[in-house]
């Protein structure tokens, strides 16, 4: 069983995107998804600081970076810049599942969304 291929940058606009009222622009240079275009919830890491990986920097609930980290350092990382907020660094090419970076976006959204919009979108 050979490593599964990295999740593409489209694949991951294709997850961001599908949330309710998301858009993407360019922040620092770098694909990055926001909530009604306030309050990003997904950057997208192409090679940041020469790593040699794709990633994503997402925004997370208290205490899901540390969980995270301890339970799958190789999927799961500290980002540099937002890592002190609690958001998670995840890496793409590392043979992450895609469902598994699909909870960590939806995670991500809904860490940010209730600031911004009404109640019923969560549940």
């Amino acid at each position: 069983m050979g490593m599964r291929e990295a999740i593409s940058e489209d694949k991951v606009r294709e997850l961001c995107l599908a949330l309710p009222e998301t858009n993407e622009r360019p922040s620092h240079g770098r694909p990055a998804f926001f909530v009604r275009d306030k309050k990003s919830f997904v950057m997208y890491m192409d090679n940041h600081h020469g790593s040699g990986h794709k990633a994503l920097w997402c925004a997370a609930p208290d205490g899901m970076q540390e969980m995270l980290v301890n339970a799958a350092p190789e999927h799961y990382f500290r980002p540099p810049y937002v890592g002190h907020r609690g958001w998670i660094g995840v890496y793409l090419d590392t043979g992450i599942d895609e469902n598994e970076v699909a909870g960590v976006i939806e995670d991500a959204y809904l860490a940010v969304s209730p600031k911004l919009l009404p109640k019923q979108v969560a549940g």
